[in-house]
C-alpha cells in the first residue's frame, strides 16, 4: 500500500502511557534528571508539542509502505483508508452534493433572513409602545412626586411658625425661671444667718443661755423664710416641669420639621431625578419591600397634633408666668418685714464678745512664745546630734581600715582600744541627745495643742463676734433689696 498526504502524526506511532498515580522515588526522578536532554533555546517561540511530532513531520513523504518508513510500529497499528481507488484519487462527495448543499443553505439564508426581518418590525413596535408606557407611568410619578413635595413645604411653613412661637414663650419661661432660681438662692443667705446665729447662741454656757428677744427674733425669721423658701421651690418644680412639657413639645416639633426636611429633600431629589442622572442603579426586589408606616391622612393628623399640643403648652405657660410673678412679690414683702425686726437685737452682745476674745489673744501669746523658745532648742540639740553623727562616722571608719592590717599588724594597741572607748562614748552620747530631743517635741506636741485648744476657742469667739458684728449685722446691712429678692437682678 502507498502513502499520499501528509504523513501521520506521532501520537499515533507511539501512545502516550498513563499518568503514574503516585510520584516515583526520588532516585527514579535524579536518574531521569541525568538522562534528560538539555533544552533547546530553539523551541521557545513554538507551542509544546511532543519532540516525536517533529521527528515524523520531518520525514520526506514517499510512496513506499507505511510500514517501510515506520519500521517500529507494527502492521495492525497503522490507520486504515477510508476508500481507495486504483489510480490514487480519494474522492469524499460528488457534484451534485456540492450544489444540492449550496442550494440548502441559500434557502436556509433567505428564511432566516425573512424572519429576521419580521422580528425587527415587532420590536420596533415594541420598543415604541414600551417607551411610550415608560414615559406616561414616569411622568404619573413625578406629577405624584411634585404634588408630595407641595404638602411637604406647606407643613414645614406650619411647623416653622409654631416651633418660632414655641422658642419664644420657653425663653420667656427660662427668665422666669431663672428669676425663681434666683430669689431662691438670694433666701439661702438670710436663712443661713439665722441659722447660724441660732447655732452659735446655742454655744453659751451658764447664764448666757437665756432666750432672749433676739432668739426669738430669729426663730420667727427661720419660720418664714422657710415657708417662703417652700413657695418659691414648689413655684420653680412648677415652671421646671412646664418648661420639660414645652421642650417635649419643642422636641416633637423638630424632630416632626427634621422628618419634613429629610423627606422633602429626598423627594425634590426623586423628582428631579431623570434618565439622565447619575446615581441611578438597579435595587433588585425593592417594589417588593413596603416600608411605609402611614397613609395621607396619618400623616397630616400627625402634624396637625404635634402643633395643637404646642399651641395648648404655650397657653398654659403664659398662664404660669403670671402666677409666679405674684408668688415672687409676696415673698418678698414678708421676708423684709421680718428683716427689720430681727436688726435691732444684735447690738448689745457684741461688746462682752470681744472682752473675752482679748482675754484669749494675751494666753495665746504667751503659748506662741514658748513654743518659739522650745523650737529653738530642738534646733539646737539637731545640730549637735548630726556632729556627732559624723564624728561617729570618722571612729568606725578609722576601725573599719584597722581591720585591712596584714598578720601580725593586727595588733590591739592603745589606737584600738581608744577608738572602741570613742565609738561607745559617742553613742552613749548620741542615746542621750535622742532622749532630749523626743522630750522637747513631747513638749513642744503638749504646747502645740495647747495652741490650737486656745485657736479654737479664739475661732469660737472670733466666729461669734464675726456672726453677731459682722456677718450678721454686715450682712444685714446690705441685705438685698425687693428687687434683689425678686430676680430682677
Amino acid at each position: 500500500m502507498e502513502l499520499h498526504g501528509y504523513p501521520l502524526k506521532a501520537k499515533y506511532c507511539h501512545p502516550k502511557p498513563p499518568p503514574p498515580k503516585v510520584l516515583p522515588a526520588t532516585s527514579t526522578v535524579a536518574s531521569a534528571y541525568k538522562n534528560r536532554v538539555p533544552y533547546q533555546s530553539e523551541s521557545i517561540s513554538l507551542p509544546w508539542i511532543p519532540n516525536a511530532y517533529y521527528k515524523a513531520a520531518a520525514l520526506n513523504p514517499t510512496l513506499a509502505p507505511l510500514s517501510d518508513n515506520f519500521p517500529g510500529l507494527p502492521p495492525t497499528k497503522i490507520i486504515p483508508f477510508v476508500s481507495e481507488r486504483p489510480n490514487g484519487v480519494f474522492t469524499r462527495h460528488t457534484l451534485d452534493d456540492w450544489h444540492r448543499s449550496n442550494m440548502t443553505n441559500y434557502k436556509e439564508s433567505e428564511t432566516t433572513r425573512h424572519n429576521a426581518e419580521r422580528l425587527r418590525a415587532d420590536l420596533n413596535r415594541t420598543i415604541k409602545d414600551v417607551y411610550q408606557q415608560a414615559k406616561r407611568t414616569q411622568g404619573e410619578s413625578t406629577k405624584n412626586l411634585g404634588e408630595r413635595v407641595n404638602d411637604i413645604e406647606y407643613w414645614k411653613s406650619e411647623l416653622c411658625i409654631e416651633l418660632d412661637a414655641m422658642i419664644r414663650e420657653t425663653n420667656l419661661l427660662t427668665d422666669m425661671q431663672k428669676r425663681l432660681e434666683r430669689a431662691l438662692a438670694d433666701t439661702e443667705g438670710p436663712f443661713q444667718v439665722a441659722h447660724k446665729c441660732l447655732l452659735n447662741r446655742e454655744k453659751r454656757m451658764g447664764i448666757d443661755l437665756v432666750h432672749d428677744d433676739v432668739e426669738k427674733q430669729l426663730i420667727t425669721e427661720i419660720k418664714i423664710i422657710r415657708a417662703c423658701r417652700e413657695r418659691l421651690q414648689q413655684c420653680l418644680n412648677t415652671v421646671n416641669n412646664q418648661i420639660m412639657c414645652n421642650k417635649e413639645a419643642r422636641q416633637e416639633l423638630e424632630k416632626d420639621l427634621a422628618d419634613k426636611q429629610m423627606g422633602h429633600h429626598i423627594d425634590s431629589k426623586c423628582y428631579q431625578l431623570k434618565n439622565t442622572s447619575r446615581g441611578i442603579h438597579y435595587y433588585r426586589g425593592v417594589e417588593r419591600v413596603d416600608a411605609t408606616i402611614s397613609v395621607p391622612e396619618t400623616w397630616a393628623r400627625f402634624t396637625d397634633n404635634n402643633i395643637f399640643r404646642s399651641q395648648s403648652q404655650r397657653e398654659t405657660s403664659a398662664k404660669l408666668r403670671a402666677s409666679t410673678e405674684s408668688v415672687l412679690m409676696s415673698t418678698a414683702d414678708e421676708m423684709w418685714r421680718q428683716f427689720s425686726k430681727v436688726n435691732d437685737a444684735f447690738t448689745s452682745r457684741i461688746t462682752e464678745i470681744a472682752n473675752a476674745k482679748s482675754k484669749i489673744q494675751t494666753h495665746l501669746a504667751k503659748t506662741r512664745q514658748e513654743i518659739f523658745q522650745i523650737e529653738t532648742k530642738i534646733q539646737v540639740i539637731q545640730k549637735t546630734i548630726k556632729d556627732k553623727e559624723v564624728q561617729l562616722k570618722v571612729a568606725q571608719t578609722r576601725l573599719d581600715e584597722r581591720t585591712r592590717r596584714p598578720n601580725v599588724e593586727l595588733c590591739r594597741d592603745a589606737a584600738q582600744l581608744r577608738l572602741v572607748h570613742e565609738v561607745n562614748e559617742i553613742n552613749e552620747t548620741l542615746r542621750s541627745l535622742h532622749q532630749c530631743l523626743r522630750a522637747s517635741e513631747d513638749m513642744l506636741q503638749m504646747l502645740v495643742r495647747s495652741k490650737a485648744v486656745l485657736e479654737h476657742d479664739l475661732v469660737v469667739k472670733n466666729n461669734s463676734l464675726f456672726i453677731d458684728q459682722e456677718r450678721c449685722m454686715g450682712m444685714r446691712k446690705s441685705y438685698p433689696s425687693t428687687v434683689q429678692i425678686l430676680g430682677y437682678v
